[in-house]
C-alpha cells in the first residue's frame, strides 16, 4: 500500500509538499475549497517547482467550479510542469460546494462533464453547452494532445461506482469505505488522525489539535448527509448541533463548515469539550504507532491500495514524520 498525504490548500502548502517528498510520501493531493483556500491549481503549480519526484493532484476537484476546458487546459499545465507525475481526482462537492450553500452536483453533470473533460485531453472536439470547442493550444502553450493522465473518481454508492467504472482508472474514497472498493487496482482512502504516545488520552492537546479537524468530521457529514437527527444520534452530538443551530438557518453551512480540516470551530469546540471526543480513535486513523499499523492492514485487505493522511495541528513536520514511521514500521 502506498503511503502519500494531503493539504487542505494553504499558501504553506508547497512547501509542505517539498517536505513531504524528502520525507518519502508518494503523492500529496490538495483540496478544491475556494471558500476557504488559495486557488488548487496556482498552489500545485509552485509544489511542482519545488519538487522532482512526488505525485501531484487535485484531490477533489468539483466540476461546477470551472468548465471543463479551464480544468483541462490547467491539467495540461500541471503535467507539462511534472511530467509523469500528475493523477486528477473527481468528487461531487461535499465542501466544495455545501460550504457555499449549495446540494452536490448530480452524477449525470459528473458523468457529461467527466466525458467532456478527458475527451479534450485526448485533443478531440467535444459539445459543451450547446457549442463546439477542443484545446487549440500552440507548441509551447500546452503539451502536444492527447495528454495522458489518470482520473480517480471520488464516489460511495452505485451511481457513483457505475462512473467511476466506465470513466476512472481508480477510486478515491473518504469518510466510509464502500464494498466495491476491491473491483478497483488503485484506491486512494483519505484520512485523518494522528499517532498518539501510549497512555496519551483521546482529549490531549496534541489529539485535539493534530487529530481534532479530522474527528469533527464526522459530526459535518452526519449534518449534511443525515440532518440534525444523525447528529443527535452522536456522543454529545446536542451539544455541536445548539451552537450551529444559533446561525440563522439560511447560514447554517457556514457553521458548520467552517474551519474544515484545519481547526475545530464553535460547535466542534462545544462537543469536544462536553466528551465528544470519546469518538476520536473510531472516526479518525488514530491510536499508538503499532494500532495504526493494524488498522492499515486492516485498510489493505479491503481494497485500499493508497492511504492518504492529511497532518493537522502546528507541527506539520512531526505528524508527517510520526505517520510514516507507524504506516512503513
Amino acid at each position: 500500500m502506498e503511503v502519500s498525504c494531503a493539504f487542505p490548500t494553504a499558501l504553506d502548502s508547497p512547501d509542505n509538499i517539498a517536505l513531504a517528498e524528502r520525507l518519502g510520501y508518494h503523492r500529496a493531493w490538495i483540496y478544491d475549497t475556494p471558500q476557504q483556500s488559495p486557488d488548487v491549481w496556482m498552489t500545485l503549480a509552485l509544489a511542482a517547482q519545488r519538487t522532482e519526484r512526488i505525485g501531484l493532484g487535485p484531490g477533489v476537484l468539483v466540476p461546477s467550479l470551472r468548465h471543463p476546458m479551464v480544468n483541462a487546459a490547467a491539467t495540461a499545465t500541471l503535467c507539462a510542469l511534472a511530467p509523469g507525475r500528475v493523477a486528477v481526482s473527481f468528487g461531487t462537492g461535499f465542501t466544495g460546494r455545501r460550504a457555499m450553500g449549495y446540494p452536490a452536483i448530480s452524477w449525470a453533470f459528473m458523468d457529461s462533464y467527466i466525458r467532456a473533460y478527458r475527451a479534450l485531453l485526448r485533443g478531440e472536439v467535444v459539445e459543451w453547452e450547446g457549442a463546439r470547442m477542443r484545446m487549440m493550444h500552440p507548441d509551447g502553450h500546452a503539451p502536444a494532445r492527447p495528454v495522458e493522465v489518470p482520473v480517480l473518481i471520488a464516489a460511495l454508492g452505485p451511481k457513483g461506482n457505475k462512473v467511476a467504472g466506465e470513466l476512472g482508472d481508480g477510486l478515491f474514497a473518504t469518510l466510509a469505505m464502500p464494498e466495491f472498493m476491491t473491483d478497483y487496482s488503485w484506491t486512494a482512502f483519505l484520512a485523518w488522525g494522528t499517532v498518539l504516545d501510549e497512555g496519551e488520552p483521546d482529549d490531549s492537546a496534541h489529539a485535539r489539535s493534530a487529530a481534532g479537524p479530522g474527528w469533527a468530521l464526522s459530526l459535518h457529514g452526519a449534518y449534511e448527509f443525515g440532518g440534525p437527527d444523525a447528529v443527535r444520534a452522536l456522543p454529545h452530538g446536542d451539544e455541536w448541533l445548539r451552537v450551529v443551530e444559533q446561525a440563522p438557518k439560511n447560514e447554517r453551512h457556514l457553521a458548520v463548515h467552517s474551519g474544515h480540516c484545519v481547526e475545530l470551530n464553535a460547535a466542534d469546540e462545544a462537543c469536544w469539550r462536553a466528551g465528544g471526543s470519546s469518538t476520536l480513535r473510531d472516526v479518525t486513523l488514530s491510536g499508538t504507532r503499532d494500532q495504526l499499523r493494524q488498522t492499515l492492514a486492516g485498510y489493505s485487505s479491503r481494497g485500499v491500495t493508497e492511504v492518504v493522511f492529511q497532518p493537522c495541528g502546528p507541527d506539520i513536520r512531526s505528524e508527517l514524520e510520526r505517520f510514516l514511521d507507524a504506516a512503513r514500521g
